[in-house]
């Protein structure tokens, strides 16, 4: 792996940053699960909006003396939709080209964005915990904007639309489902959360997901790094810059908690353990709303056979976090981002045995 897998990351991400209010959530469905618990006010929820689909002119045909029919109103209401949310106290908007890039890289179709296993994806590879999807359709003389709003973590949906004239200016549609989708995220946005988890509730359920039996011993090497820091770091000459591998801890103690036999990456060797975890990290400033401040971190990890250097499991993680100072805010991205692959990971690595004792 190389820093030039960090490219999504470098470029500012196609996002809204969305500012919760501290409202109760509505009442769950009745064959809902347990309802989510809300996120607490002044917490930041980074919110992906993809590309809108025209579906204006998908089989229409203009009547003699009707409007016209348009081809491009998806990518319309799309700028339409950012150039109203921009201006919202409540967001932070956020270039689009990590989104462009994502679907590119990628190759995913934006119809099956709303598929929960593309949304969880989705919100992996960009830090997103809700996204916004939506399309645009006539029906006679009837404009509609329907806008779907989807957790990424929990794969609950909610919606908001607006209905207009065919004759209607776009930008007066989008102004009001703008108005639609604030009210929607901010008054229920919880919902589509998952319930929050401490730490030890994770290790509870890793340790319930693993196999039981022996585990192998892991070398856990996280390089990490924090790009373009907004407060100078003063080095002394000859001495080196010692950065808090935080993703390397939260990795070395999942594995740890759970059983694994940890060789200590400056202590011991390469050769004492029988599965080399190895990744980079990356982490780097992603919005400010008044005081409090995002960071957005990737990190990428892959699980190595040490004997025969066989890659056994792979996996990569982007998550956002926020707290009053950068620094801060990047380690718990970084450590969040490490504790998902660790969930992940770890099971696929738990059962494995050396060749020389399969013999």
């Amino acid at each position: 792996m190389t820093v030039s897998f960090f490219r999504l990351l470098s470029a500012r991400s196609y996002m809204f940053v969305v500012l919760l209010a501290a409202a109760t959530p509505a009442a769950a469905e009745p064959a809902a699960a347990e309802p989510a618990v809300s996120e607490p006010a002044a917490t930041l929820v980074p919110v992906a909006v993809l590309p809108f689909q025209d579906r204006a002119a998908e089989g229409a045909v203009a009547r003699p003396g009707g409007p016209a029919v348009s081809a491009g109103d998806g990518g319309k209401v799309t700028d339409l939709l950012f150039a109203e949310l921009v201006a919202e106290p409540a967001m932070m908007l956020i270039e689009r080209e990590d989104i462009r890039k994502l679907l590119d890289e990628q190759e995913l179709n934006l119809s099956g964005l709303a598929n929960p296993a593309t949304a969880t994806r989705v919100g992996q590879l960009t830090g997103a915990k809700m996204l916004i999807a939506g399309s645009v359709f006539r029906v006679d003389n009837s404009q509609y904007l329907v806008a779907k709003i989807i957790g990424t973590e929990t794969s609950r949906v909610l919606g908001a639309s607006v209905k207009g004239s065919a004759r209607d200016d776009l930008g007066a549609l989008a102004d009001r489902l703008a108005a639609e989708i604030v009210k929607v995220v901010t008054e229920r946005g919880g919902e589509l959360l998952p319930k929050i988890v401490t730490r030890a509730d994770r290790l509870a359920g890793l340790k319930k997901a693993l196999p039981a039996g022996a585990r192998p011993s892991l070398f856990v090497e996280i390089a990490e790094q924090h790009i373009a820091p907004r407060v100078a770091v003063v080095v002394v000459p000859g001495a080196a810059v010692v950065i808090d591998p935080a993703a390397e801890t939260e990795m070395t103690l999942f594995a740890k908690e759970t059983g694994f036999d940890i060789v200590d990456p400056k202590e011991g060797k390469r050769s004492a353990a029988a599965v080399l975890v190895l990744g980079e990290a990356i982490s780097e400033p992603a919005a400010r709303h008044g005081n409090l401040i995002s960071a957005k971190a990737r990190l990428e990890v892959k699980a190595v056979d040490q004997a025969t250097g066989k890659v056994l499991a792979v996996d990569r993680q982007t998550t956002v976090a926020t707290d009053l100072t950068e620094q801060i805010a990047a380690k718990t991205a970084l450590q969040e981002a490490s504790a998902a692959i660790a969930e992940r990971l770890l099971p696929k690595i738990a059962g494995f045995k050396p060749e020389a004792e399969r013999k």
